[in-house]
């Protein structure tokens, strides 16, 4: 097998958040068996002094910073006709980095990460494509569109169309579009009208997600805790935790005075910020580790609204051994197994929640089985070892499997 070319929409180290988690995974699993060049943008300035995390799973490494405001990246799109999920990716810089690893070196494969980063593949040419489109942000977008309005539900409503047709053409080329779950699948096969559609889901690292492991614990929290965790200026997250805060957690506060609920995670914008107003709300910004808080929590939280794919937040709570409520939303692509309570309405979350707090031993037994359940089902080893037959390595699941997740 020749080597590969590796594009992201973001540089996938360190694994800190739920896209650059598949990335590092899926560049870790492709180096086993071929030379790997990347090909990546980094949004934090911090990203580009960690580069060198990546020497052991590449042969090369070409990372550019992407600074381009929002405004410029829609006017762009609307003066170009093309969606802003690629425009506010558009950049010479890269285009030439990959043209310089194409004419240097013999790829036999590209494999893009995410949508956006299509936009760069190479004129037709002895290589084959493969697209892992992880969600369907077509229809995100389409969601986006239902409950915006004015001008900005036209934009959505925009983005949602034109994204899909670039998907559609995209899959059309791809030797393989892969998806994290079998309802992203489906949804993909149905709206694009697409074949060769595969399912790789997310996993999850058990040995560095296990309550057992060495990490630093938070200091006691006076009351019962409940935690979030997530990338906080990512517009699912904001609306989940605005919604939790704002209509749950004052009923789960009428029957627990001293409860806490405890946004963990980089970058809160200034509407979850402005959450901490409310009584018991803290927001805490980055944390050197997560896993601190999820010990801590008496209750994992998970309220999306809208959620597409394996929500990586969901197994970490499994992993970690957490009682865990949910949206259906947040649920939905997860083999649970029954682990985790999963509510609909304001209602049955705080239901659940309080039910939750008021038993902390079935809450011990609910979160040992949801760790069993992960250990099971989302070791990245055994959900990467579907890569395998795509890419036409001889060795399949047997050698993925012998690779600590």
């Amino acid at each position: 097998m020749g080597d590969i070319l590796f594009l992201a929409h973001r540089m996938p180290f360190p694994p800190d958040r739920g896209d650059k988690i598949r990335g590092f995974y899926m560049l870790k699993h492709l180096a086993r068996g071929s030379r790997v060049h990347i090909v990546a943008f980094a949004d934090e300035s911090n990203d580009l002094k960690r580069k060198s995390g990546l020497v052991p799973f590449t042969a090369s490494r070409s990372i550019i910073f992407r600074s381009k405001p929002k405004w410029l990246a829609a006017l762009q799109a609307l003066l170009w006709q093309r969606p802003v999920s690629l425009t506010a990716f558009e950049s010479r810089a890269f285009a030439e980095a990959v043209q310089s690893v194409m004419s240097r070196h013999a790829i036999d494969t590209v494999f893009v990460f995410s949508s956006q980063m299509a936009q760069y593949l190479p004129p037709a040419g002895r290589f084959r494509v493969i697209m892992d489109f992880c969600d369907m942000d077509s229809a995100k977008f389409a969601a986006y569109a239902q409950s915006a309005r004015g001008p900005m539900r036209w934009m959505m409503q925009r983005e949602a169309n034109l994204l899909l047709q670039h998907d559609r053409g995209i899959a059309a080329r791809a030797a393989a579009s892969l998806f994290v779950s079998e309802a992203e699948a489906d949804l993909f096969r149905n709206r694009a009208r697409a074949e060769r559609v595969h399912v790789v889901e997310n996993g999850i690292d058990t040995a560095f997600f296990d309550p057992g492991a060495q990490f630093k614990r938070i200091e006691s929290i006076a009351g019962s805790l409940i935690v979030f965790t997530g990338q906080m200026d990512y517009r699912p997250n904001i609306e989940a935790v605005r919604w939790f805060a704002e209509t749950v957690f004052p009923h789960i506060r009428v029957k627990h005075p001293a409860a806490r609920f405890a946004i963990v995670g980089r970058n809160p914008s200034d509407a979850v910020r402005a959450l901490t107003k409310i009584p018991g709300v803290i927001v805490t910004g980055e944390v050197p580790d997560v896993r601190g808080w999820l010990a801590a929590a008496q209750v994992v939280v998970a309220p999306l609204q809208l959620a597409r794919g394996v929500q990586n937040k969901v197994l970490e709570a499994m992993a970690m051994a957490r009682p865990l409520v949910a949206s259906a939303a947040a649920a939905e692509g997860i083999d649970h197994g029954d682990t985790i309570r999963v509510g609909t309405t304001v209602g049955e979350i705080a239901d659940h929640i309080t039910a939750l707090i008021e038993d902390p031993a079935a809450g011990q037994a609910l979160g040992q089985a949801a760790r069993a359940q992960v250990l099971k089902r989302y070791g990245w080893s055994a959900r990467l070892a579907a890569l395998d037959p795509i890419l036409g390595r001889s060795f399949g699941s047997a050698r993925s499997a012998s690779v600590p997740a």
